[in-house]
């Protein structure tokens, strides 16, 4: 069932375009993520969603109700759509309880229904335990799942996070997302979350939407992203990725690091070619490429690498090896279908 509808949305500030003609559909249970650089509108969207801004053109449905038309004058304010809303401070009230936080937006319903929603919710985000503490005797994680829980406790068909995770340690970031996507699901909760963070969008979310410059640029799942971007930005944005001059024959791309496969429907001619990180190896025999810098990542070294060209690419070696600068490596790319974008837009991909 989907739960979240937006239509041909756009918003002005003045005379800046922060959004245009969006559309994005989310159903129940299901997470997506609004992923995109600085400034590239993705909050500007949630907070439309949310009702804290108004647009100047589209339709947005919630559930089974219109909360934004603007050819139809529909206006649903804020605090009537029924959105929980998770902050990246949590905003919680530092002179209440865990408990008394969850069940602040639970006053129109009875004793009894109150107190099983929260003891519900407190077993669901593991808080029992922490019930009667405040928020400055909790941890980071703690008051995020607190957020959440309370957000939760109205049983909102929909939750918007914006940048949830930036106040937590690197270190708890993965597991608190893990927990989090498991309570949204477990509840069935339609949610949109806001982040710059890669890793983040590709590990939680069912769907993620690529937005640059207020323009949805991809839709997909984590997998349609990555592996098959629709355009150069986003081939260049998610992950990590090269691009290397091609001529197209056909069903066929030619470089100067082998002949790959190729579905993409352009006219044969100049390309450029999508190499990730991950699919260049070193190989006996391969075409030599020159070592330009090499950087010790821990678990990797990651050499970038000047091709004949002069084209570059890079190469995770997870084995001890040190080839110094100046050192010639023969490799190889092994690409099962190669991406390929016109070469004659000019864009920059990153």
């Amino acid at each position: 069932m989907v739960v979240i509808k937006v239509e041909e949305v756009s918003k002005l500030y003045n005379e800046t375009l922060a959004v245009k003609c969006c559309d994005i559909q989310v159903a129940s249970g299901e997470i997506l993520a609004l992923l995109g650089p600085s400034g590239s509108g993705k909050t500007t969207l949630l907070r439309l969603i949310a009702g804290f801004e108004r647009p100047n053109e589209g339709r947005i449905i919630i559930g089974d109700r219109t909360v934004v038309d603007v050819a139809g004058s529909v206006w649903v304010p804020a605090e009537a759509r029924g959105v929980g809303m998770v902050f990246q401070d949590y905003a919680l009230f530092p002179h209440l309880t865990v408990t008394q936080n969850i069940q602040f937006g639970l006053r129109t319903i009875s004793n009894k229904d109150r107190q099983d929603r929260v003891q519900e919710l407190l077993r669901v985000t593991e808080l029992l335990p922490y019930a009667e503490r405040y928020p400055h005797e909790l941890s980071g994680g703690q008051q995020q799942r607190v957020a959440l829980a309370r957000a939760l406790a109205p049983r909102p068909p929909v939750v918007l996070l914006d940048e949830a995770f930036n106040g937590l340690d690197p270190e708890l970031r993965p597991q608190m997302r893990r927990e989090v996507a498991r309570i949204l699901r477990h509840m069935r909760t339609a949610a949109v979350l806001v982040t710059h963070d890669q890793e983040e969008a590709l590990g939680m979310a069912d769907q993620v939407a690529v937005i640059r410059n207020g323009e949805l640029q991809q839709v997909g799942t984590p997998e349609d992203v990555y592996y098959n971007p629709t355009t150069i930005f986003v081939a260049g944005f998610i992950g990590h990725a090269d691009f290397i001059p091609g001529v197209l024959a056909g069903n066929e791309v030619h470089t100067e690091i082998g002949i790959f496969s190729c579905p993409a429907q352009l006219p044969s001619g100049p390309v450029k070619v999508m190499i990730r990180h991950e699919a260049v190896n070193a190989k006996p025999g391969g075409v030599l490429a020159t070592v330009e810098e090499r950087e010790f990542l821990g678990g990797e070294i990651l050499y970038r690498l000047r091709l004949p060209s002069g084209a570059r690419v890079h190469l995770e070696q997870r084995k001890p090896v040190h080839w110094p600068v100046g050192h010639q490596v023969p490799i190889e790319a092994q690409l099962p279908q190669a991406v390929v974008f016109s070469d004659s837009n000019g864009e920059n991909p990153t």
